[in-house]
């Protein structure tokens, strides 16, 4: 007879965490995960970034190299 109880105690349970939804701080999400905010969700146009063309060399040749479809060689 207790087994009846303890599965409707559970499913109790079960249903209060699967509907619980609390109030989410999104600021504070931010702050923790280390997110900045995006410029352009703004409306301001991020600053043109140069990236140093020796830190995609390597991956400039691999995407040379892996590009060619191989049923055309």
């Amino acid at each position: 007879m207790g087994r009846g109880r303890q599965k409707a105690k559970a499913q109790r349970q079960a249903r209060d965490i699967k509907y619980y939804s609390p109030a989410t701080d999104l600021s504070a999400l931010e702050r923790e995960l280390g997110v900045r905010p995006d410029p352009r969700a703004q409306g301001v146009e991020p600053a043109e970034t140069s990236y140093d063309d020796e830190e995609y060399s390597d991956y400039d040749e691999l995407a040379k190299k892996y590009s060619s479809d191989p049923e055309e060689d």
